[in-house]
């Protein structure tokens, strides 16, 4: 074997240096003692109503290739936002979509601009891609700042990412600054607006995305039916973009990337709403909750809209997220920043409570 030959195929150097997405670890409770995964942001209830029954009558036709255009879907989703069809596209979840997004818009030489912290996978699809990645700090307050994002934009900016609710703090930029921020960014630079957990918002200044999108034909709306919709196993995820845009993302995915049983289970859930709704409200008053118990214990816990909490707690994050494990509860850290905690169980979450009402005294 030559020397050429033994050294291997040269790989692109976009990857090297590129971290591996971190899923929140699996529970598992010791001696049989029952343990509760608070870290991937999952919906704890079983799947809706009609929903297991459809995947069922479907997975007996699975030696078949899927609707490549997702069209039933495709059809349900734009009936209930009131958009054409062709303002849709679909895909592996909404970072799926997201990674398509980039591989529409931005390659070698050009920028992607996004809030730090913020979706983890952001900087992953970006510089798979090839673009620059731009990271602008939140404000003290855990918020996106929507100000100097809009200075971070140059020339060589190609996409905008803006994760409303954030993940993982739960914070939310609201109607007026987000429209004020819209009319700073250049018409030809799209602007993303991350929604993945737009159904456990409550805040009624937060603006939904849809609305927004309607006159703006740069801006690009992500949904999942990941998190409060239950289908996190299933991946399927949509953008609501203009019709060029939508086009793009439709180049761009993967043929037959989503299964049926995803295609006919979204449809299933959007069907069974009333049921969903009653579910998100039990998680949100959950929600309410654990923030307040979190307080009363003494920590600054941001307001979140989403389905988790954030606390920072710097060098002791992963000491906190230790402690949970031993507890019963797996939290997701992000080392010398602070755990994001999933709303689950009303018995995990008291786990989770008790937890950090102990190690808040221990600072």
């Amino acid at each position: 074997m030559s020397g050429t030959a033994a050294q291997g195929p040269r790989l692109r150097r976009a990857l090297e240096g590129i971290p591996t997405y971190k899923p929140g670890r699996p529970a598992s409770g010791a001696d049989g003692a029952p343990a509760y995964k608070l870290s991937s942001n999952e919906n704890p209830y079983d799947p809706l109503p009609g929903v297991l029954e459809a995947v069922v009558e479907t997975a007996g036709r699975f030696n078949r290739y899927p609707d490549m255009a997702c069209s039933g879907l495709t059809a349900e989703l734009a009936e209930r936002f009131g958009v054409p069809p062709e303002h849709i596209a679909t895909g592996t979840g909404s970072v799926g979509v997201a990674q398509q997004l980039i591989q529409s818009t931005a390659g070698p030489g050009d920028e992607v601009v996004y809030a730090w912290r913020s979706f983890e996978a952001y900087p992953i699809i970006t510089r798979i891609s090839g673009a620059t990645a731009v990271q602008v700090p939140l404000t003290p307050g855990e918020v996106h700042d929507l100000d100097a994002m809009a200075d971070a934009i140059t020339e060589r900016t190609r996409l905008v990412f803006v994760c409303n609710p954030n993940n993982p703090t739960g914070t939310v930029v609201r109607r007026a600054e987000l429209e004020r921020f819209l009319d700073r960014v250049p018409g030809d630079v799209l602007v993303v607006l991350d929604e993945a957990y737009r159904e456990f918002i409550r805040d009624a200044e937060v603006p939904d995305g849809v609305d927004l999108y309607r006159d703006r034909p740069n801006v690009c709306v992500l949904r999942t039916f990941s998190k409060a919709y239950g289908l996190a196993g299933l991946r399927v995820g949509f953008a609501i973009a203009h019709e060029p845009v939508a086009a793009a993302l439709r180049k761009t995915a993967v043929p037959f990337g989503v299964s049926q049983l995803a295609q006919d289970a979204a449809v299933a859930s959007l069907r069974a709403e009333e049921a969903l709704l009653v579910r998100v409200d039990a998680l949100v008053q959950e929600r309410a909750r654990v923030a307040e118990a979190l307080a009363g214990q003494g920590w600054t816990v941001p307001e979140s809209q989403a389905n988790f909490v954030w606390l920072r707690l710097g060098e002791r994050t992963l000491d906190f997220a230790a402690a949970c494990e031993a507890a019963g509860v797996v939290v997701r850290p992000f080392a010398g920043e602070g755990v994001r905690v999933t709303i689950g169980e009303t018995e995990a979450n008291d786990i989770f409570l008790r937890t950090a009402e102990a190690f808040r005294k221990e600072l």
